[in-house]
């Protein structure tokens, strides 16, 4: 019999649940080049198994494992091909998270105005399968200090490989939903500067 690792039991446990709460959500197959699926990677860095490191200008995030591999996620980043890199911990992690939009995106989409409510910490867009934020977050910050950067997931899964989000890193449902439940509070994010892959 095969042994199982860490990451085939929770994707088993986790299947059913998943597959419920992500129900009317768009597929993970519509439109995503399949390079950009879920797989496991060989992957050479000196980070440390658990470590996640996104690559901005090749739209891969990386989950480093034991032996030099890694599991890659296809990811979408921000418009300007992601603004911010550094070194950061997930300090926070939210399930259907809610969406409170910035002056600047509601100047560019107006529109966003009409399925804001008021929610505990004011007007934004309740969680569910319509919000931007998709199914899950994590909410990124060096030190006391919140980024305002966040790893979330996506309504719009042909964005995939794509520089259209508001500045933060997206990835579809079915994948946020996996990083999420392998993903530590606390732990590192290394996201590389644009230019570099």
């Amino acid at each position: 019999m095969p042994v199982m690792s860490r990451r085939d039991v929770i994707a088993g446990v986790s299947a059913i649940g998943a597959a419920t709460c992500l129900a009317g959500c768009a597929s993970r197959s519509t439109a995503i080049d399949p390079a950009y699926l879920r797989q496991s990677v060989r992957y050479d860095t000196r980070e440390k198994p658990g470590t996640i490191v996104v690559d901005p200008s090749n739209h891969f995030l990386y989950q480093v494992e034991e032996g030099g591999g890694a599991v890659r996620y296809g990811v979408g980043v921000g418009g300007e091909g992601f603004g911010w890199s550094g070194v950061a911990t997930v300090h926070d992690k939210q399930e259907w998270p809610d969406w409170y939009p910035t002056a600047d995106i509601l100047a560019r989409k107006p529109e966003i105005r009409s399925a804001m409510v008021e929610l505990r910490s004011g007007m934004g867009m309740p969680g569910g399968p319509q919000n931007p934020l998709g199914a899950r977050a994590l909410y990124l910050w060096q030190g006391s200090k919140e980024t305002l950067y966040r790893i979330h997931g996506t309504n719009e899964p042909g964005t995939m490989r794509k520089s259209v989000s508001a500045s933060c890193i997206r990835m579809v449902n079915e994948d946020v939903v996996d990083l999420y439940e392998t993903t530590r509070i606390g732990t590192k994010v290394v996201v590389l500067s644009a230019g570099v892959g």
